[in-house]
Protein backbone atom coordinates (compact mmCIF):
# COMPACT_ATOMS: atom_id res chain seq x y z
CA UNK A 1 0.00 0.00 0.00
CA UNK A 2 1.21 3.48 -0.82
CA UNK A 3 0.52 6.39 1.52
CA UNK A 4 0.58 9.94 0.18
CA UNK A 5 1.22 12.44 2.96
CA UNK A 6 1.25 16.25 2.73
CA UNK A 7 2.33 18.86 5.27
CA UNK A 8 1.28 22.49 4.86
CA UNK A 9 1.38 25.58 7.07
CA UNK A 10 -1.91 27.02 5.90
CA UNK A 11 -1.82 30.29 7.91
CA UNK A 12 -5.55 30.14 8.85
CA UNK A 13 -7.56 27.13 7.71
CA UNK A 14 -10.88 29.00 7.65
CA UNK A 15 -9.48 31.87 5.58
CA UNK A 16 -7.88 29.47 3.09
CA UNK A 17 -10.25 26.50 3.10
CA UNK A 18 -10.95 27.00 -0.62
CA UNK A 19 -7.22 26.78 -1.36
CA UNK A 20 -6.99 23.60 0.71
CA UNK A 21 -9.93 22.15 -1.22
CA UNK A 22 -8.28 23.12 -4.52
CA UNK A 23 -5.07 21.38 -3.52
CA UNK A 24 -6.57 18.16 -2.21
CA UNK A 25 -8.90 17.80 -5.20
CA UNK A 26 -5.82 17.90 -7.44
CA UNK A 27 -3.26 16.05 -5.29
CA UNK A 28 -5.55 13.72 -3.31
CA UNK A 29 -3.18 13.00 -0.42
CA UNK A 30 -4.29 10.23 1.91
CA UNK A 31 -3.25 12.33 4.89
CA UNK A 32 -2.96 16.12 5.18
CA UNK A 33 -1.12 17.69 8.12
CA UNK A 34 -1.83 21.38 8.67
CA UNK A 35 -0.06 23.90 10.87
CA UNK A 36 -1.00 27.39 11.98
CA UNK A 37 -4.69 26.58 11.63
CA UNK A 38 -5.55 29.55 13.90
CA UNK A 39 -8.84 27.91 14.79
CA UNK A 40 -10.40 26.44 17.96
CA UNK A 41 -11.47 22.83 17.55
CA UNK A 42 -15.19 23.60 17.66
CA UNK A 43 -14.86 26.05 14.74
CA UNK A 44 -12.71 23.84 12.50
CA UNK A 45 -14.33 23.23 9.07
CA UNK A 46 -14.86 19.52 9.72
CA UNK A 47 -17.95 19.24 7.50
CA UNK A 48 -16.10 20.66 4.49
CA UNK A 49 -13.30 18.13 4.87
CA UNK A 50 -15.75 15.27 5.27
CA UNK A 51 -17.53 16.30 2.08
CA UNK A 52 -14.11 16.13 0.39
CA UNK A 53 -13.68 12.55 1.58
CA UNK A 54 -11.61 13.07 4.72
CA UNK A 55 -13.61 11.40 7.48
CA UNK A 56 -10.89 11.08 10.10
CA UNK A 57 -9.73 14.30 11.76
CA UNK A 58 -7.52 14.97 14.78
CA UNK A 59 -7.34 18.53 16.09
CA UNK A 60 -5.29 20.58 18.51
CA UNK A 61 -6.33 24.16 17.97
CA UNK A 62 -6.82 27.47 19.71
CA UNK A 63 -8.40 30.79 18.88
CA UNK A 64 -6.41 33.03 16.56
CA UNK A 65 -2.94 31.50 16.93
CA UNK A 66 -0.91 28.37 16.19
CA UNK A 67 -2.88 25.12 15.91
CA UNK A 68 -2.22 21.78 14.20
CA UNK A 69 -4.49 19.23 12.55
CA UNK A 70 -4.28 15.82 10.88
CA UNK A 71 -6.94 15.16 8.23
CA UNK A 72 -7.06 11.63 6.85
CA UNK A 73 -8.95 9.44 4.41
CA UNK A 74 -7.87 6.37 6.33
CA UNK A 75 -8.75 5.68 9.98
CA UNK A 76 -6.27 6.02 12.83
CA UNK A 77 -6.30 4.32 16.20
CA UNK A 78 -5.60 7.13 18.61
CA UNK A 79 -4.76 10.81 18.98
CA UNK A 80 -2.14 12.25 21.32
CA UNK A 81 -1.17 15.84 22.13
CA UNK A 82 2.12 16.72 23.76
CA UNK A 83 2.88 20.00 25.53
CA UNK A 84 6.32 21.56 25.25
CA UNK A 85 7.86 24.21 27.52
CA UNK A 86 4.84 23.90 29.86
CA UNK A 87 2.89 25.95 27.33
CA UNK A 88 -0.39 24.51 25.99
CA UNK A 89 -0.14 26.47 22.75
CA UNK A 90 -1.31 23.83 20.26
CA UNK A 91 1.95 22.95 18.54
CA UNK A 92 1.84 19.15 18.37
CA UNK A 93 -0.50 16.32 17.54
CA UNK A 94 0.17 12.69 16.71
CA UNK A 95 -1.89 9.73 15.52
CA UNK A 96 -1.19 6.03 15.04
CA UNK A 97 -2.30 4.05 11.99
CA UNK A 98 -2.62 0.28 12.28
CA UNK A 99 -4.84 -2.64 11.39
CA UNK A 100 -7.90 -0.40 10.99
CA UNK A 101 -6.01 1.33 8.13
CA UNK A 102 -5.03 -2.03 6.59
CA UNK A 103 -1.34 -1.40 7.25
CA UNK A 104 1.01 -4.34 7.56
CA UNK A 105 2.61 -2.78 10.67
CA UNK A 106 1.77 0.26 12.82
CA UNK A 107 2.82 3.74 11.72
CA UNK A 108 3.01 6.75 14.05
CA UNK A 109 2.70 10.26 12.62
CA UNK A 110 3.79 13.42 14.48
CA UNK A 111 2.71 16.87 13.25
CA UNK A 112 4.62 19.89 14.65
CA UNK A 113 4.48 23.67 14.52
CA UNK A 114 7.75 24.84 16.06
CA UNK A 115 7.73 28.44 17.38
CA UNK A 116 8.90 30.99 14.82
CA UNK A 117 11.09 32.77 17.34
CA UNK A 118 10.45 36.45 16.64
CA UNK A 119 12.97 38.75 14.98
CA UNK A 120 15.91 39.14 17.40
CA UNK A 121 18.21 36.09 17.56
CA UNK A 122 19.18 36.60 21.18
CA UNK A 123 17.36 34.65 23.89
CA UNK A 124 18.35 37.24 26.49
CA UNK A 125 16.59 40.00 24.57
CA UNK A 126 13.80 38.04 22.91
CA UNK A 127 11.53 35.72 24.89
CA UNK A 128 10.13 34.25 21.66
CA UNK A 129 13.59 33.16 20.56
CA UNK A 130 14.29 31.71 24.00
CA UNK A 131 11.02 29.76 23.74
CA UNK A 132 12.02 28.40 20.34
CA UNK A 133 15.40 27.18 21.57
CA UNK A 134 13.82 25.54 24.61
CA UNK A 135 11.19 23.91 22.40
CA UNK A 136 13.89 22.39 20.18
CA UNK A 137 15.76 21.17 23.27
CA UNK A 138 12.62 19.45 24.53
CA UNK A 139 12.02 17.85 21.12
CA UNK A 140 15.52 16.38 21.29
CA UNK A 141 14.86 14.99 24.78
CA UNK A 142 11.35 13.70 23.99
CA UNK A 143 11.34 9.89 24.17
CA UNK A 144 8.48 9.39 21.66
CA UNK A 145 10.65 11.17 19.07
CA UNK A 146 13.38 8.53 19.39
CA UNK A 147 12.08 5.64 17.25
CA UNK A 148 13.40 2.23 18.20
CA UNK A 149 14.78 -0.12 15.54
CA UNK A 150 11.87 -1.30 13.43
CA UNK A 151 9.53 1.52 14.50
CA UNK A 152 7.74 3.10 11.53
CA UNK A 153 7.46 6.77 12.47
CA UNK A 154 7.00 9.95 10.46
CA UNK A 155 7.58 13.49 11.72
CA UNK A 156 6.29 16.43 9.67
CA UNK A 157 5.52 20.08 10.03
CA UNK A 158 6.61 23.66 9.94
CA UNK A 159 9.78 23.25 11.97
CA UNK A 160 10.65 26.92 11.36
CA UNK A 161 14.34 26.21 10.80
CA UNK A 162 16.18 26.02 7.48
CA UNK A 163 19.11 23.92 8.69
CA UNK A 164 21.41 23.64 5.67
CA UNK A 165 23.35 26.21 3.65
CA UNK A 166 21.19 25.82 0.56
CA UNK A 167 17.90 25.73 2.48
CA UNK A 168 17.97 29.54 2.26
CA UNK A 169 18.47 32.00 -0.57
CA UNK A 170 21.66 33.41 1.00
CA UNK A 171 23.49 31.52 3.69
CA UNK A 172 25.84 34.42 4.41
CA UNK A 173 23.11 37.06 4.68
CA UNK A 174 20.80 34.93 6.84
CA UNK A 175 23.30 33.71 9.44
CA UNK A 176 21.97 36.35 11.86
CA UNK A 177 18.33 36.00 10.80
CA UNK A 178 15.95 33.88 12.88
CA UNK A 179 15.30 30.50 11.21
CA UNK A 180 18.89 30.09 9.95
CA UNK A 181 21.10 31.12 12.87
CA UNK A 182 23.81 28.59 13.76
CA UNK A 183 22.27 27.78 17.14
CA UNK A 184 18.85 26.97 15.63
CA UNK A 185 20.38 24.87 12.87
CA UNK A 186 22.52 23.00 15.40
CA UNK A 187 19.53 22.29 17.64
CA UNK A 188 17.22 21.09 14.85
CA UNK A 189 19.93 18.88 13.37
CA UNK A 190 20.47 17.58 16.91
CA UNK A 191 16.80 16.57 17.09
CA UNK A 192 17.18 14.78 13.77
CA UNK A 193 20.40 13.01 14.71
CA UNK A 194 19.23 12.00 18.19
CA UNK A 195 16.16 10.30 16.72
CA UNK A 196 18.10 8.93 13.73
CA UNK A 197 15.53 10.57 11.45
CA UNK A 198 15.86 10.71 7.66
CA UNK A 199 15.15 14.14 6.14
CA UNK A 200 13.36 13.10 2.94
CA UNK A 201 14.06 16.32 1.06
CA UNK A 202 17.79 16.02 1.58
CA UNK A 203 17.71 12.27 1.02
CA UNK A 204 16.44 12.93 -2.50
CA UNK A 205 17.82 16.39 -3.32
CA UNK A 206 21.60 17.08 -3.08
CA UNK A 207 22.73 19.46 -0.35
CA UNK A 208 24.27 21.60 -3.09
CA UNK A 209 20.84 22.36 -4.59
CA UNK A 210 18.61 25.20 -3.37
CA UNK A 211 15.27 24.05 -1.93
CA UNK A 212 12.55 26.31 -0.50
CA UNK A 213 9.05 25.86 0.94
CA UNK A 214 8.41 29.43 2.20
CA UNK A 215 8.58 32.87 0.60
CA UNK A 216 7.95 36.07 2.58
CA UNK A 217 4.87 38.20 2.03
CA UNK A 218 7.22 41.20 2.15
CA UNK A 219 8.57 40.62 -1.37
CA UNK A 220 6.71 42.63 -3.99
CA UNK A 221 7.35 39.83 -6.50
CA UNK A 222 8.19 36.62 -4.69
CA UNK A 223 8.89 34.76 -7.94
CA UNK A 224 11.40 37.29 -9.25
CA UNK A 225 13.12 37.72 -5.87
CA UNK A 226 13.00 33.99 -5.06
CA UNK A 227 14.27 34.66 -1.55
CA UNK A 228 12.95 31.47 -0.01
CA UNK A 229 13.68 29.22 2.93
CA UNK A 230 13.03 25.51 3.55
CA UNK A 231 11.06 25.60 6.79
CA UNK A 232 8.67 22.69 6.16
CA UNK A 233 9.94 19.16 6.62
CA UNK A 234 9.05 15.49 6.32
CA UNK A 235 11.25 13.08 8.28
CA UNK A 236 10.97 9.29 8.48
CA UNK A 237 12.49 6.78 10.86
CA UNK A 238 15.21 4.40 9.67
CA UNK A 239 12.66 1.62 9.21
CA UNK A 240 11.04 3.70 6.43
CA UNK A 241 14.27 4.94 4.84
CA UNK A 242 13.87 2.73 1.76
CA UNK A 243 10.11 3.17 1.53
CA UNK A 244 10.06 6.66 0.01
CA UNK A 245 8.71 6.56 -3.54
CA UNK A 246 8.18 10.25 -4.30
CA UNK A 247 8.73 13.72 -2.88
CA UNK A 248 7.44 17.03 -4.22
CA UNK A 249 7.00 20.66 -3.28
CA UNK A 250 3.95 22.41 -4.75
CA UNK A 251 5.72 25.70 -5.43
CA UNK A 252 2.85 27.01 -7.60
CA UNK A 253 0.62 27.27 -4.52
CA UNK A 254 2.57 30.33 -3.39
CA UNK A 255 1.14 32.16 -6.41
CA UNK A 256 -2.52 31.32 -5.78
CA UNK A 257 -4.94 34.06 -4.78
CA UNK A 258 -4.48 35.08 -1.10
CA UNK A 259 -1.98 32.26 -0.50
CA UNK A 260 -0.20 31.06 2.56
CA UNK A 261 3.47 32.05 2.61
CA UNK A 262 4.23 28.31 2.87
CA UNK A 263 3.48 25.70 0.19
CA UNK A 264 2.45 22.04 0.44
CA UNK A 265 5.20 19.44 0.79
CA UNK A 266 4.30 15.87 -0.11
CA UNK A 267 5.88 12.44 0.22
CA UNK A 268 4.72 9.05 -1.02
CA UNK A 269 5.66 6.05 1.11
CA UNK A 270 5.27 2.29 0.73
CA UNK A 271 3.61 1.23 3.97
Amino acid sequence: MQLTLTTWNINSVRLRIDLVAKFIKAARPDVLCLQETKCPDDAFPVKRFKRLGYEHIALNGQKGYHGVAIISKIPFANREVRTFCDNPDSRHISVAFGAEAALAAPLVLHNFYVPAGGDIPDPALNAKFAHKLSFLDEMRACAPLHPKPGDRHVLVGDLNVAPHEHDVWSHKQLLKVVSHTPIECEKLLGVQAHGDWIDIARQRIPLSEKVYTWWSYRAADWTAADRGRRLDHIWVSKALENSVRDFRITRDARGWERPSDHVPVTAVLDV
